[in-house]
């Protein structure tokens, strides 16, 4: 169903001379007797929200009333009563869903971030049921190709993956996606969203191995990179004695420490491990005081003291962190 909505501007003919709109009374908008800020509304928009309360007042369920709402969501898309309303003329109408998923899509060029317009596609996409799943896939993934980082674009995809089905490939789009960027928070979200909903991977616990050995690749090659540290603590999710007791988190703290440079989240993590138990080697106390500069105070024989004083230096946005940290470790007797 062919619809008269996205027309070149200078092509457009107001709805008062369309023959079609002839037998139509427009409602202009009520804003009071006196109006404390009217909003100067452009000629164009107010004639197509005039028009568009008479067929929403009238419940007119018709081909007609649909063009318009298509007129109406072009000017803005953001009002939910018309994408409501135009839910209703679908259903209504018995129109092919598949026309307005690609609607849906034109819209997305230039609305991508619209609340509505994704609530819309869902709406469509459930519709459609199983068939709709490669499509909405492929649709989340040509936003994403454009803003990796798109909130709206992964929240469909994981409605998808978990109403619809797909999960098959969708860590390799994960390995794909931070072989490009492996700096992409979202990647890496999505990453454990699929090892602990897949159906076809068995759980966190049975991927860990794997994924602590690619996590620990990925912190080696880039260490200065927050979301893989995150990531490898989220691997152990209510593990805290495996945490603690995996020699690859520790070693890789070491590492990372002993080069001197980008160690910020290492030291962070190896505070986090004494704060869980763990007993740090001679390597770890000999890395630690080489880290020191003449600026710090004198040495404290308490490393977890210690490293808070170090990074309460190398982390000055997170300085009154440190300081807080550093007066909730347990004091030496």
């Amino acid at each position: 169903m062919a619809e008269k909505s996205e027309v070149e501007e200078d092509d457009r003919v107001p709805l008062r001379l369309r023959p079609e709109w002839s037998d139509v009374t427009p409602i202009p908008q009520d804003d009071g007797p006196n109006p404390v800020v009217p909003i100067n509304y452009s000629e164009e928009f107010s004639e197509v929200m005039d028009y568009f309360r008479a067929v929403y007042f009238a419940n007119e369920l018709s081909s007609r009333a649909l063009s318009l709402t298509a007129e109406a969501i072009t000017l803005n898309a953001g009002n939910y009563t018309v994408w409501h309303f135009r839910r209703l003329l679908l259903e209504s109408l018995k129109v092919d869903l598949h026309e307005e998923r690609e609607f849906v899509e034109r819209m997305a060029i230039s609305i991508s971030k619209n609340y509505q317009l994704w609530h819309h596609r869902r709406w469509v996409a459930e519709k459609l049921g199983l068939e709709a799943r490669n499509d909405e896939l492929e649709f989340t993934k040509k936003i994403l190709s454009i803003d990796a980082k798109h909130y709206h674009a992964w929240s469909h995809r994981k409605w998808v993956l978990q109403t619809l089905g797909g999960w098959e490939n969708e860590l390799t789009y994960c390995c794909e996606l931070l072989e490009e960027d492996i700096f992409n928070n979202s990647a890496w979200n999505q990453r454990y969203f699929v090892i602990t909903r897949s159906p076809f991977l068995g759980g966190l616990k049975a991927m860990r191995e794997s994924e602590v050995l690619y996590t620990v690749e990925a912190i080696i090659s880039y260490p200065e990179n927050e979301s893989s540290w995150r990531y490898l603590r989220g691997l152990f999710k209510d593990e805290t004695t495996l945490y603690v007791n995996d020699t690859r988190v520790s070693s890789v703290c070491l590492k990372i420490l002993k080069t001197k440079s980008n160690y910020l989240f290492a030291l962070s993590t190896l505070l986090d491990l004494i704060c869980l138990g763990y007993q740090p080697s001679e390597d770890f106390r000999h890395a630690i005081e080489a880290l020191r500069t003449s600026d710090f105070d004198k040495q404290d024989p308490d490393i977890a003291r210690t490293i808070c004083s170090i990074l309460e230096h190398v982390d000055p946005i997170r300085v009154n962190y440190w300081v807080w940290r550093k007066t909730r470790l347990p004091q030496l007797a």
